[in-house]
């Protein structure tokens, strides 16, 4: 690229100030007017892109570019027990060019359900459970904002710990200790509504091992000789390759995968809340509430995550009880999960009516924003999912009966598959540098269904 005016803005994209962040998209804007700056066009979307405000090399404006740049025609942010994302992720996109959609993660209580004494989609507890809340809308990011500032207070409390407990277990080795705020603290964004999770920790204490080592091999040797990590061939190859600019995520993939375990603290019932209070509230702002499918594993795509069994024995039954919850969507990684993990999935969220949506967690530089697997026969339909859930979204923040799931939407009588394909259709026909003008579209359709 030769043009240094937009080099410069590419890189502001990802900038610690938010109004240099808004004025490189505006650049952006202007290049493509300009036909300075083009890209091709896929199918792909994806739905789950964290950012700086969970654990990501990227800021929401730098994610809508990575997503656009690579071909994307939806990208969504994603943040664990955060929506701070949301407003940037949605003004950046509009202004880029790329449709949107915004929701949080969290950690959710089945201590109450039949499923207390399982590992059910967390690694690293029982009774535990991820969900993702998708489609936040505009109004109700306060809202979201205020449901989680508990959870991140209780949560950096249990960070503290965790830090004080991985310095115990490092004591021995030579290394210097962290300090959870000087080391910790400033790689979040939670200043600004962020949170700080157990990978911010393992960041620090790569960098932290680096700084104190100097160089790679060095780095190696202490893991494998005085931490007793054992490491893939694989990986060896790429910590020790001088020219690898992804190192320390690398580093913290191993650690996640190999040493969480050794200062990991449970989280209590003040920071976890109850599955059904999630969802409840999550439909109260006219949300989707989806329960984040893992499924068992036999090979880790990301290499942070060990072999194990999941809820795969009990599928059938789980699948029944969220629907009993409330939950009306299933959100599950395609290049996660076997052809027959998928399609015993779908046949279960056919049988009790639920939505089915995707994404593929980005929070690496290493990870590439593509999902190419979304195009195979069967996760191509989830691509219509994703419109839907673009329209969904901007839909009930101007009126909340037309939330796709509302039961005074003007097309409630049809099937859910109807709908799905009627508010695809409405996302793919607006303009993505003026997603208000999905109203205008919509209304057409859901005033004359009236």
């Amino acid at each position: 690229m030769n043009d240094k005016n937009l080099e410069k803005a590419i890189h502001a994209l990802n900038s610690s100030d938010k109004t240099i962040r808004r004025t490189a998209c505006e650049s952006i804007n202007k290049a493509q007017k300009q036909n300075r700056i083009s890209r091709t066009v896929l199918q792909e979307v994806n739905n789950h892109v964290h950012t700086i405000y969970s654990f990501s090399p990227y800021s929401p404006s730098a994610a809508a570019f990575k997503a656009w740049e690579a071909g994307l025609t939806i990208v969504g942010s994603v943040d664990h027990d955060s929506i701070s994302a949301s407003r940037e992720m949605k003004e950046a996109s509009a202004l880029i060019g790329i449709a949107s959609t915004t929701g949080f993660e969290l950690r959710v209580s089945f201590k109450q359900t039949p499923f207390n004494d399982k590992k059910i989609n967390n690694p690293d507890s029982k009774g535990i459970v991820y969900m993702v809340i998708h489609g936040v809308p505009l109004n109700a990011i306060e809202k979201v904002k205020d449901f989680l500032l508990p959870v991140q207070k209780m949560r950096n409390e249990r960070n503290r710990k965790q830090v004080e407990a991985l310095n115990s277990s490092l004591k021995m080795s030579g290394l210097p200790l962290l300090d959870f705020d000087k080391d910790v603290v400033p790689l979040s964004h939670s200043h600004d509504g962020g949170s700080i999770t157990e990978r911010h920790i393992l960041f620090a204490l790569a960098k932290n091992l680096y700084n104190h080592l100097k160089t790679q091999e060095k780095v190696v040797d202490f893991l494998q000789n005085t931490l007793s990590i054992e490491i893939p061939e694989v990986l060896v190859s790429r910590l020790l390759d001088t020219t690898n600019e992804h190192f320390l995520y690398d580093l913290l993939g191993l650690f996640k995968g190999a040493y969480l375990e050794k200062f990991f603290i449970q989280p209590n019932e003040d920071e976890i809340l109850d599955v059904k209070t999630v969802v409840d509230f999550a439909l109260s702002i006219g949300a989707i509430p989806s329960y984040a499918y893992l499924g068992d594993i036999a090979t880790s795509v990301t290499g942070d995550k060990k072999a194990e069994q999941f809820e795969d024995a009990y599928l059938d039954e789980l699948v029944a009880y969220l629907s009993s919850l409330g939950f009306p969507a299933i959100t599950y990684m395609p290049p996660r999960n076997t052809v027959e993990q998928m399609r015993r999935l779908q046949a279960l969220c056919k049988k009790h009516n639920l939505m089915e949506i995707s994404g593929v967690d980005i929070n690496s530089s290493r990870q590439s924003f593509n999902c190419p697997e979304l195009l195979q026969p069967e996760a191509i339909h989830l691509i219509d999912s994703a419109w839907a859930l673009v329209a969904h979204e901007l839909l009930v923040d101007y009126k909340s009966e037309w939330g796709l799931f509302h039961k005074n939407n003007p097309i409630s009588t049809k099937t859910l598959d109807q709908r799905i394909a009627i508010y695809a259709d409405f996302g793919k026909k607006m303009d993505p540098f003026n997603p208000s003008s999905i109203i205008t579209i919509a209304t057409k359709t859901l005033e004359g269904d009236k």
